[in-house]
């Protein structure tokens, strides 16, 4: 069987200078693009990326957000902030990644087994037609978006890991509580949280 790496929502939006960013997010788009690019890919037979696909997600976008279940407008289809950072683009053009999976057109969608490659293949349903068992998740934000893929990760049968030096969290309370939740679902979490909110 084989080992995938999940990189969630490594966006402009939600890095520094973005219309939700969160603390750190930038250096950690450079940290995952030169995990992908360099020697320790080699772990990896699959690496995907998530990306917030926004058109109309409902009350996920609200003027006055409570940044739990609602934001401020972010990744709107065909917004430069719903591009992939700067810092971590080269990586997908380059090819070191194997799919991008879009997510929340219409709906909040927080976990990237939401969403859909551009033929229309589900996360899970790529994963496991290319013998996918394990997955590490990184990305943005630690809190929300990565939580949320690595419990559906674990639900759809995957035997699931989070790389905590290669994500970034919103605030130091929801992502104390992300990680235990994670863990009592029995998500391996390794590494140290980056809160630099």
């Amino acid at each position: 069987m084989a080992r995938a790496l999940i990189v969630v929502d490594v966006q402009k939006d939600f890095c520094e200078g973005g219309s939700v960013p969160v603390g750190g997010g930038a250096d950690r788009a450079r940290a995952i693009a030169e995990l992908v690019q360099g020697s320790d890919r080699d772990g990896y037979d699959r690496v995907v990326a998530t990306r917030d696909h926004h058109i109309d997600p409902g009350g996920h976008f609200s003027e006055h957000p409570d940044f739990r279940d609602s934001f401020p407008v972010h990744c709107v289809v065909g917004s430069e902030g719903g591009e992939f950072h700067p810092l971590f683009a080269p990586a997908v053009t380059a090819g070191a990644v194997d799919e991008v999976f879009f997510k929340g057109a219409h709906s909040a969608s927080k976990s990237g087994f939401e969403g859909f490659a551009e033929d229309g293949t589900k996360l899970a349903d790529w994963l496991r037609a290319n013998d996918v068992d394990t997955v590490d998740v990184v990305g943005i934000a630690t809190d929300h978006c990565v939580k949320a893929t690595a419990l559906d990760a674990v639900k759809a049968g995957f035997a699931a890991r989070v790389l905590l030096d290669y994500t970034a969290g919103v605030a130091k309370d929801t992502t104390e509580a992300a990680l235990g939740e994670l863990s009592r679902a029995g998500v391996d979490l390794t590494g140290t949280p980056v809160v630099l909110a």
